[in-house]
């Protein structure tokens, strides 16, 4: 199983966690892809080598086969950085993924997963799914459906979160998906400018089900939670941001215990790699 993660040093304790989630959760063999950069002049330090070596060592203590590649992407973003859209909100790091197409390192099929990610069940069937000429698997954004549409594709919900997504990598390649992405990105500003930009591009994709990227409250089907934010409307309206790495939080907030044993290890173990 290919998976695939992007982001700086701050990434680092959502990845371990996503890690030990899938190896509690999967028999296959794991091969893992970090993809980050040096971003001169920003708050920004890459995903360290200390971390990486760390968390390869955790995959390979469970089989000998697992892997994790960290790979530099520093050259590629300087030559073809989101102009639009580097005085927005958005983190550049969420774009490392857009060049995945230009790597000879990452395989034909590969799930990317944000770093707010547990994976709750084995994801087996959903990441070996025949793909067909499908460039990308997504789940519906829990909030965004109801905003957002790309209208040539005659659907009434069709708008993906992009912290679930499978790549069809030779599909991609072929239609210059990421390409186009990464050009729309340079020359028009947007809200969440790659998601918006994979959804308005992306020509042939899936809409799996929504156990697949639970985005709003814990399911019995759920099989990847996506800890993202939300809103809320009691006791007022307001937003609501709770991560998994933030144990307390995730306790006292969002009232959830489903990962107690899995988040445990991860402070043991964060402890260590401190």
């Amino acid at each position: 199983m290919n998976i695939l993660f992007c982001g700086d040093q701050h990434a680092e304790d959502g990845v371990l966690i996503s890690t030990l989630s899938l190896l509690k959760n999967t028999n296959e063999e794991l091969h893992l892809y970090v993809l980050t950069m040096e971003l001169p002049g920003k708050q920004y330090q890459p995903f360290s080598k200390h971390a990486a070596d760390f968390i390869r060592s955790l995959l390979v203590e469970k089989n000998k086969n697992n892997t994790l590649e960290l790979i530099d992407c520093s050259r590629l973003f300087v030559k073809q950085p989101p102009t639009a859209n580097m005085g927005t909100r958005f983190t550049p790091y969420a774009m490392l993924r857009l060049f995945a197409d230009q790597l000879p390192q990452i395989p034909d099929r590969v799930l990317y997963l944000d770093d707010d990610i547990i994976i709750r069940k084995d994801i087996s069937a959903f990441y070996h799914q025949d793909l067909g000429h499908m460039e990308i698997v997504g789940i519906l954004d829990y909030w965004g459906r109801f905003f957002f549409h790309n209208w040539k594709s005659k659907r009434v919900f069709d708008y993906m979160n992009s912290g679930v997504l499978l790549f069809n990598m030779p599909e991609i390649k072929q239609t210059k998906l990421f390409a186009k992405v990464r050009h729309m990105m340079q020359v028009k500003k947007m809200f969440l400018p790659d998601q918006s930009a994979i959804n308005k591009l992306a020509v042939r994709k899936r809409i799996a089900p929504r156990k697949y990227n639970e985005q709003y409250h814990l399911r019995p089907d759920t099989m990847i939670q996506h800890f993202t934010t939300s809103f809320r409307f009691k006791p007022y309206f307001h937003t609501l941001t709770v991560k998994p790495w933030d144990v307390e939080r995730v306790h006292s907030v969002l009232h959830l215990h489903e990962y107690d044993d899995l988040l445990e290890q991860y402070l043991n173990l964060k402890n260590k790699l401190s």
